[in-house]
């Protein structure tokens, strides 16, 4: 580790920092759309690989936290994983609580850092001998998440049913292109269809506007109201031991560890499990709503610190929803990143202790302090001089032109085809997390039905 490199290191995670803190302040941006491409790029610019992960260890630091702060201030969501948060927010800010509530949720997120990354560590060095072991059963165990998040989710039959014609439609997209010569038969497109599920909701809201129906429903006569205090209130201390209960605490710190151990779940399915339960313990309806929000921070660090570490790691190939996710491109970016050739096999055991620490130490004293001083001032920057429209319409962009290099002009049809069919799957209930696993299980369901 020469002071150069590590210079880099630093400099990587506090343009991580930067970035999220803005990014994460506004409402509605999903993780996995923000933080794909900017890393994909990263990744196909030839940043070194260490730095690769410096930089996405900060950024999801960072934008974990800075997600839930729209929610704890105005009531709208940062992104998916502070979703199930704001019932529990809106009732601490309708009880003058927003302040105490960020604070709160700050140091949750501190708190699920700090646990997650030292279990994390432990767990992927207990897992990596038998590395070689699991991977040739990876394809079976994407299958097995693929039914496990369709019967924990909303609509159970849909989810279920549309396992095998999401695979078909996987499949035979990649096939077209092998079939038409437009890739190479060895070249199997991934990420821009991982990116097609991931714009999938947008889309189908885009495309709803073409409709006289749709416009009709969008039609409004005045500006939607969003109210900000004019300045933050509440004690200004930054030790989370003041700031947390001991119950809160010895919550917050039980959820962290035991998120380690289920890094193969979906994160939001954890937050809203592990979460709930830790707050229905509680019969004061203020103590209930404290205690959740503290545990839903805290699970969310720890759910994506673990869901990239243990894979990256101990396996080298995107087992859990998070690496299939936002972190796909450290696994998987041709032609740079490949499932034979990622950071699991570049970096030593050593870089990733570093890269890990660097990152997370910067992120998290950093978001930690400028959330508890300035999260309101931010905040109200973001939503009065940021259009929200003009960020979600750069993302879309860059997905588009990604799909382009990925397979030319036929793909982003392709793509958004692919938008279309799992926007409309996710709006009836089938989740992210159903469609990414079958993606990425879908070789292995058409081989065996060939078979049939």
């Amino acid at each position: 580790m020469t002071i150069l490199l590590l210079s880099q290191m630093i400099l990587a995670s506090l343009s991580a920092f930067l970035l999220y803190t803005f990014i994460g302040f506004i409402p509605g941006t999903d993780e996995t759309s923000v933080l794909l491409p900017v890393t994909l790029a990263l990744v196909l610019a030839g940043a070194s690989p260490i730095i690769i992960l410096t930089f996405f260890i900060s950024a999801i630091i960072t934008l974990n936290l800075t997600n839930a702060m729209p929610t704890a201030l105005v009531g709208l969501p940062g992104g998916v994983m502070s979703s199930p948060m704001i019932e529990h927010a809106l009732f601490l800010k309708n009880k003058g609580l927003s302040a105490i509530t960020i604070k709160k949720m700050a140091a949750g997120s501190l708190i699920g850092t700090v646990i997650s990354i030292p279990i994390s560590l432990i767990v992927a060095n207990l897992l990596a001998p038998y590395g070689t072991i699991i991977q040739p059963y990876a394809p079976l165990l994407f299958v097995s998440g693929a039914v496990f998040l369709s019967l924990i989710g909303k609509n159970k039959v849909l989810a279920l049913l549309s396992i095998i014609p999401l695979a078909l439609l996987f499949q035979s997209l990649r096939y077209l292109y092998w079939g038409m010569e437009v890739v190479p038969r060895e070249t199997t497109i991934t990420t821009s269809f991982f990116l097609g599920i991931t714009i999938g909701p947008l889309i189908i809201s885009l495309f709803s506007l073409l409709t006289k129906e749709g416009q009709l429903s969008m039609l409004t006569d005045q500006p939607k109201a969003i109210t900000l205090s004019n300045k933050m209130s509440g004690k200004q201390t930054l030790n989370p031991l003041n700031i947390l209960t001991k119950s809160e605490l010895k919550s917050a710190s039980f959820a962290a560890m035991l998120a380690n151990f289920f890094f193969v779940l979906s994160p939001v399915g954890l937050i809203i499990l592990i979460g709930g339960a830790a707050g229905n313990r509680k019969k004061d309806l203020i103590e209930k709503a404290s205690t959740s929000i503290t545990t839903m921070s805290a699970l969310a660090q720890s759910t994506y610190l673990s869901g990239i570490i243990i894979p990256l790691i101990a396996l080298g190939i995107p087992l859990s929803p998070t690496s299939i996710g936002p972190g796909n491109a450290l696994f998987n970016a041709p032609p740079v990143f490949t499932v034979d050739n990622n950071l699991h096999h570049l970096l030593s055991r050593s870089d990733f202790v570093w890269a890990i620490l660097v990152g997370a130490l910067i992120a998290s004293s950093l978001s930690y302090f400028v959330i508890n001083r300035y999260a309101e001032v931010i905040s109200r920057f973001v939503l009065t001089k940021i259009p929200h429209e003009a960020v979600l319409g750069l993302f879309i962009s860059f997905i588009l032109l990604l799909a382009y290099m990925d397979a030319g002009l036929i793909n982003i049809f392709g793509v958004l085809l692919i938008g279309i069919v799992c926007g409309s799957l996710n709006k009836m209930g089938v989740n992210y997390g159903i469609q990414f696993m079958t993606l990425y299980a879908a070789p292995w369901i058409i081989e065996k039905l060939t078979l049939l």
